[in-house]
C-alpha cells in the first residue's frame, strides 16, 4: 500500500531532524571549554545531554496542550480529527513509563559510547537494532520471520563485524585520543543500547498502537518521565567516582551537571549545540512514534538507519573523521541486509527493466513489419 502524504512527511521529518540531532550532539562533544577548575576540557556530559533530549520531548507535550486548546475552542470537533490531536487522550499515563525508561537508558549508553568511539561507528552500530527488533517481534508480537528476513539479519551482523574490525585496525585516533580498548568499549555500549531501543520499539508498537494515543502527547509524557527520573539520578551521579574513560570532569564523577552549565557559560557555541539537540529531538521523537503508530516499528527502524549515510557523509565533510574502506564495506553489508530484511530488493527493478526492454524490442519489430508491408503494397501498385 502506498504511503500517504502525511506518512511521507513524517518519514522526511524523522530523517532530517535525526541527522541534525546526532550532528549537534557530536558537535557538543568536540567543543572545548573551561571547567570549574579553570582547565579547558571537552564537553563530556552524556547524562546531561540525555536530560536535554528529554527536555525536548517535553516541549512536544506543551505543543500538544496548546494545539488541543486552540482546536477545542472552535467547538466543531476539530480536535478529534486533526492529525496531531486525534486519538485516545484518556488513558493510563503510566503505560508510557517503561518505554520512557528504555529511551532514557539507551540514550545515556549511546552518548557514553559516542564519547569513546568514532562518529561513523556510533551511527552504524545503531543498525544492530534490526536484529533485536526482529527477534523480539517473534517473541512478543507473534511474528513469523521469513528466510529473507533471517538472511538480512545475518548480513547486518556481518556488516557490524566489519565495522568493528575497522575500528580495531584503524591507526587513527579520534578527537579524545582514546585507545583501542576504549573504542571497542564504546562500540559494545552502543550495541547493548540497541537491545533496549528494540525493546522500546516493540513495546510502543504493542501498546501505543492499540491505545491510539496522539503522538505529541505520547512523546511529551515520555519526556516528562525521562527528564524527571534522569534529573533525580544525576544527584547520586554527582558523587559516584568513575574516572576516565567514562568521565573527563575535574572531580572524576559519573556526571557533574553544574560543570556542564559552567562550560556552556564559557563557550557560547555549546549553547547552540545543546539547543540544536533539544529542538531536533523534539521533532525526531514525535515523527518516530508517529511512524510507529501509522506504519510499524520496522519502518521506524529503517528510517532511523537511513540517516546513517547522511551523518557519515557530513562527518567526513566536516573532517571530523577520516575515511576507511572497511567502513564502506561494512555499511554496504548493513544497507543490503536492511533492504533484504524489509523486502526491498533489486528483483522488481530488474523485472521492470527487462519488461521495458522487451516491449521496446517488440515495438521496433512491429514497426519494421509495418514498414515492410507498406513497401510491398507500394511495389504491388507500381507493378
Amino acid at each position: 500500500m502506498a504511503w500517504t502524504k502525511y506518512q511521507l512527511s513524517l518519514a522526511l521529518v524523522m530523517v532530517v531532524t535525526g541527522t541534525i540531532n546526532t550532528l549537534s550532539t557530536k558537535w557538543a562533544d568536540k567543543l572545548r571549554a573551561k571547567s570549574r577548575d579553570g582547565v579547558e576540557r571537552n564537553f563530556d556530559h552524556p547524562f546531561f545531554q540525555a536530560s536535554c533530549m528529554f527536555l525536548g520531548e517535553f516541549l512536544c507535550y506543551v505543543a500538544f496542550k496548546v494545539l488541543y486548546k486552540v482546536l477545542s475552542r472552535r467547538c466543531n470537533g476539530s480536535e478529534d480529527v486533526h492529525e496531531l490531536t486525534k486519538g485516545n487522550r484518556d488513558f493510563n499515563k503510566f503505560k508510557l513509563f517503561i518505554p520512557a525508561m528504555c529511551d532514557m537508558t539507551s540514550t545515556s549508553l549511546m552518548y557514553i559510547g559516542l564519547n569513546l568511539t568514532y562518529a561513523s561507528s556510533f551511527q552504524m552500530f545503531r543498525g544492530a537494532v534490526i536484529i533485536f527488533v526482529g527477534i523480539l517481534s517473534v517473541g512478543f508480537l507473534d511474528r513469523v520471520l521469513k528466510k529473507r528476513e533471517w538472511t538480512g539479519m545475518v548480513l547486518v551482523i556481518v556488516g557490524l563485524t566489519i565495522v568493528g574490525l575497522a575500528d580495531f585496525v584503524n591507526k587513527d585516533t579520534n578527537t579524545d585520543n582514546h585507545g583501542k580498548n576504549d573504542i571497542i568499549t564504546g562500540d559494545l555500549l552502543i550495541v547493548i543500547a540497541q537491545i533496549i531501543t528494540a525493546t522500546q520499539m516493540v513495546i510502543e508498537e504493542k501498546y501505543v498502537t492499540g491505545l491510539d494515543i496522539p503522538p505529541l502527547q505520547a512523546v511529551g509524557l515520555e519526556g516528562i518521565f525521562g527528564f524527571t527520573v534522569l534529573a533525580c539520578l544525576q544527584v547520586p551521579f554527582y558523587f559516584i567516582k568513575v574516572g576516565p574513560p567514562f568521565s573527563d570532569n575535574y572531580r572524576g564523577v559519573l556526571e557533574d551537571a553544574i560543570d556542564a552549565f559552567v562550560q556552556m557559560g564559557n563557550n557560547y557555541l555549546l549553547v547552540f549545540a545543546i539547543l540544536g539537540t533539544i529542538l531536533s529531538i523534539a521533532f525526531f521523537n514525535f515523527a518516530g512514534i508517529s511512524v510507529t503508530k501509522e506504519l510499524s516499528a520496522t519502518t521506524r527502524m529503517v528510517l532511523d538507519s537511513v540517516r546513517t549515510f547522511f551523518i557519515w557523509m557530513l562527518s567526513l565533510g566536516f573532517t571530523w573523521q577520516q575515511f576507511h574502506w572497511l567502513q564502506l564495506l561494512g555499511f554496504a553489508f548493513l544497507l543490503f541486509g536492511m533492504c533484504l530484511y524489509n523486502g526491498i530488493t533489486c528483483a522488481p527493478c530488474i523485472i521492470y527493466i527487462r519488461n521495458a526492454v522487451t516491449n521496446l524490442r517488440y515495438r521496433h519489430l512491429n514497426d519494421d513489419v509495418v514498414e515492410n508491408r507498406a513497401a510491398d503494397e507500394a511495389y504491388d501498385r507500381s507493378a
